[in-house]
């Protein structure tokens, strides 16, 4: 009798107790909450769940609200309360910013969010709309036929699993199988025929790269047939929500390694058109290219992963903006200098191997890097010049030359006979054309004027290599030639001297000397001399 005393006594307090959860939807914490409240097996009241849902019978409204909820738990989507805003003027200022909403899942699930109608929040018109087509996509039409068909032996429960599900969760994973092998060779033929059609060769190095890209599109072809499958197993939203995290982490993966290796290829075919140019600054783009566009996917990737666990990557950006600012505040000379060089790329003044004058430094090309350009001197010192300095000062690039020009004076002595100084003159000019290495149709070799100890002969001449060692080569022979054709004639070179002449001295012939002017002579020693550097000197 006393303990149905206390019983009687106690109801009122459950009843109060089960009356303290009501209907709410001030805010955007309350609507959801109260949905999901009232679809637990342990709280069941669809009727006060249908109240999330406006403007539609109350039949009508149940029905929505159970298919929402089955939409989330069919897709793994555990709804977090305790992040949910309690603001009942809120705003998503990700992209809302001009109405009152709140989405629940902005990546994954876009298209379930409530929204603010007079005073009360309710699930929008656009989710109740689009409901139907969630649902059927997340649970196919054999979803229905199956659960008819299933025998009662069939309901069978091991560890909280029925029988059914084992067996469909083991044919998903046959299927899943020969779809990726399937794909698999699709995959790699389309991108061969591809790559074929932009090339149009056939390198065994792109079509290795092609396979290990084949393997992850076929993997993320896998991955997304399991996505799809999946939840027409009816599992529980905690398996559910484990299985499409890992599916999500999966497919992300995948994708990271597809662009990755996508960068490989394109980079791989962009070098093989940078080998065929004749310039070798885009050789060196290629391997900078390659960098940033492998940074670009893994940070990318990286943001895509973190917002899976559920971190606010827009906060996140927002501050590696501003670090980023200050970061740079702080680093101007590397942003200057990172300016420079792509000013560099886009302009071109130079190329790989080009020799080039930049103020004080002279010297090869060797590489341009994000911070600074490698210069190598001639006596191989290597320079290091900031791409910003280099993107500023002038630069006299040589290695754009149409040819190499050399320009000289060959001193001869004040006594060279004018006959002789015809037949030096002569003699270079034949040399210049015998050469094979210098412009026979341009040059110029002539008497230009009286030195303070010589008679001065220019040579100017172009070289029609722009190599500068092959250029030294050249003068090398040339001057080799000339030496030849003056000790040949007998002329000499001067040098600066002071002569003293005694015209008379007693018993004493003169120093003068002795120089032969006959033109038969001359001619011999001009045509034997340009003879014998032809035949030493072939033409290329």
């Amino acid at each position: 009798m006393k303990k149905i005393l206390i019983l009687v006594f106690l109801l009122p307090l459950f009843a109060k107790a089960q009356d303290s959860i009501r209907v709410d939807l001030s805010n955007p914490h309350a609507a959801i909450y109260t949905h999901l409240y009232f679809l637990q097996s342990d709280s069941y009241q669809p009727k006060k769940a249908a109240k999330t849902i406006f403007g539609l019978p109350e039949k009508e409204a149940i029905e929505k609200a159970i298919k929402i909820k089955q939409v989330l738990d069919g897709k793994g989507l555990y709804v977090d309360v305790n992040k949910i805003p309690t603001n009942q003027n809120y705003k998503d200022t990700i992209g809302y910013s001009s109405y009152f909403r709140y989405v629940l899942f902005p990546e994954r699930m876009p298209d379930i969010y409530v929204e603010k109608i007079d005073d009360k929040w309710y699930y929008s018109a656009e989710t109740v709309a689009k409901i139907e087509t969630l649902y059927k996509d997340v649970f196919p039409w054999y979803v229905q036929k199956l659960q008819k068909i299933i025998p009662v032996s069939g309901h069978k429960n091991f560890f909280g699993i029925e029988l059914w599900q084992l067996i469909g969760l083991l044919i998903t994973l046959i299927l899943g199988y020969i779809i990726f092998l399937i794909v698999k060779r699709i995959a790699f033929f389309i991108l061969r025929k591809v790559q074929h059609q932009i090339t149009r060769n056939t390198n065994l190095e792109v079509n290795k790269v092609l396979k290990k890209l084949a393997h992850p599109i076929s993997l993320l072809a896998t991955a997304t047939f399991v996505d799809k499958v999946f939840p027409s197993l009816q599992f529980s939203l905690e398996v559910n929500t484990w299985v499409f995290l890992a599916l999500n982490i999966a497919e992300t993966v995948f994708w990271i390694y597809v662009f990755l290796k996508l960068v490989q290829v394109v980079m791989k075919i962009y070098s093989e058109y940078t080998e065929k140019t004749h310039g070798r600054l885009d050789d060196q783009l290629v391997p900078i290219l390659h960098s940033f566009f492998t940074g670009l996917v893994l940070v990318a990737g990286l943001l895509k992963l973190l917002t899976l666990f559920g971190v606010n990557t827009t906060t996140l950006l927002a501050g590696a903006t501003i670090g980023g600012l200050a970061f740079a505040l702080a680093s101007q000379d590397t942003v200057k200098n990172l300016i420079g060089t792509i000013m560099i790329f886009l302009d071109k003044p130079f190329h790989i191997e080009d020799w080039i004058e930049a103020g004080e430094v002279v010297g090869t090309v060797e590489k341009v890097g994000f911070r600074s350009t490698r210069v190598r001197a001639a006596d191989t010192s290597v320079y290091q010049i900031p791409n910003s300095r280099l993107s500023e000062i002038v630069i006299n690039n040589k290695g754009l030359r149409l040819f190499r020009r050399y320009n000289t004076n060959l001193g001869l002595r004040y006594d060279t006979p004018p006959e002789l100084i015809e037949a030096f003159v002569k003699g270079v000019r034949e040399i210049i054309i015998a050469h094979p290495e210098t412009r026979s149709d341009s040059y110029n070799v002539e008497f230009t004027g009286f030195g303070d100890s010589a008679l001065l002969i220019m040579v100017n001449v172009y070289f029609k290599s722009l190599a500068w060692g092959i250029e030294q080569s050249s003068k090398h022979r040339l001057h080799i030639a000339i030496v030849k054709l003056a000790a040949e004639l007998g002329v000499d070179f001067a040098f600066p001297s002071t002569t003293v002449t005694i015209e008379q001295f007693p018993d004493k012939t003169g120093l003068q000397p002795k120089y032969n002017t006959d033109s038969e002579k001359i001619n011999a020693s001009i045509n034997k001399v340009v003879s014998e550097f032809s035949k030493e000197n072939p033409e290329l």
